[in-house]
């Protein structure tokens, strides 16, 4: 594996090319741009394709299309493209096709601004479209995570045949970092439990067909069961996250994303000054590892700081559920594409003390 000075989207796009990734479909927003811009040549150079379509809606339709031959697919985009490929993502998940999808967000709402913040969180671990799925969604730290997410996230598709959703922003993917990026799958490799693909044929030789289109309310009900056991086997074993400094922590932090690496600073800092903070950050949205929050000493700790770059607050409301209400919660929001600082969040944990 090959160490490389890269910026995240970057990092996240030849992750992906390594991951088997061989087709693409996109449309320009910012800032997730160093995306589709870097996969327009190297794709080609692994004989892939890579397409702009017209639209955000015409990208994740061939995305639907070409993922459903058993190609490795992928699109990206940033909040506001993301709402307009909701259809198509719904699609994708009614018909239980595995494919990527990253959102590198921005302030919101509406148009909002291209600076990075965390106002997705909603409309992608909750429900990114109508109809109820959910999908798996992952949302790293560090531009290293990224990479390793974007890689993973396509076995994670196949093995669930899902929709995958890695969950960034602006912080992660223009920063650069070191990185070592994964080795190169061979794609020829990965088609091992392929039979659902449209281009196999049934038992009795008829073509394969896919339709999200359910003619009566028993067939659509037998689907829903189905992927709500889905989610609840995700709920057993999928569960990810970090617990840093937690030991002997009597002062809690949490946060996801890039507020997370800043949290873990500020609980640094705090131990520095002789505070012992500790830090709880999930790296699955959903599955949310509500574990995570269970060894959490209720005794000694009576109240939790959550940190998040959205107001009004939005990942406070799972930390909430996975905490039984028992703690206080203490929020720590920035909002508007601003930067959450280590020291706004090391002056409100002691200012609550």
């Amino acid at each position: 594996m090959s160490k490389e000075f890269i910026k995240g989207n970057e990092a996240m796009a030849e992750a992906a090319v390594r991951g088997g990734c061989r087709f693409f479909a996109g449309y320009p927003i910012t800032p997730q741009n160093d995306i589709p811009e870097y996969l327009s040549k190297r794709l080609f150079e692994v004989g892939g394709t890579f397409i702009q379509g017209e639209s955000e809606i015409a990208s994740i339709n061939m995305v639907y299309g070409v993922a459903a031959t058993g190609v490795r697919s992928m699109t990206s985009s940033s909040s506001p493209g993301l709402a307009l490929k909701s259809e198509g993502i719904s699609f994708i998940a009614g018909s239980r096709i595995p494919a990527v999808i990253i959102n590198v967000a921005r302030g919101g709402p509406a148009l909002g601004t291209i600076q990075g913040a965390q106002q997705d969180y909603f409309a992608s671990a909750k429900a990114i479209a109508p109809g109820g799925f959910r999908c798996f969604v992952v949302s790293p730290s560090t531009v290293q995570e990224a990479a390793d997410l974007v890689y993973e996230a396509f076995e994670i598709a196949d093995k669930y045949r899902t929709p995958v959703y890695v969950l960034t922003d602006g912080v992660i993917g223009n920063m650069m970092e070191i990185v070592e990026l994964p080795p190169m799958r061979d794609p020829e490799e990965m088609l091992s439990s392929d039979a659902w693909r449209i281009t196999k044929y049934n038992d009795d030789s008829s073509a394969r067909q896919f339709s999200t289109y359910r003619p009566t309310g028993e067939m659509l009900t037998v689907d829903n069961i189905a992927m709500a056991e889905l989610y609840e086997e995700w709920q057993e074993k999928e569960q990810r996250w970090e617990a840093f400094m937690m030991e002997d922590a009597e002062v809690v932090l949490t946060a996801y994303g890039s507020a997370g690496r800043i949290a873990k600073s500020a609980v640094k800092e705090l131990r520095a000054q002789g505070i012992k903070a500790g830090l709880i950050r999930p790296i699955t949205l959903f599955p949310f590892p509500n574990k995570a929050y269970e060894n959490i000493n209720y005794d000694k700790i009576d109240k939790i700081f959550v940190v998040e770059m959205s107001i009004p607050p939005q990942f406070v409301y799972d930390v909430e559920l996975a905490t039984k209400s028992q703690l206080d919660y203490i929020n720590i929001n920035t909002s508007g594409g601003v930067i959450v600082e280590t020291e706004s969040i090391v002056d409100k944990v002691k200012e609550s003390m």
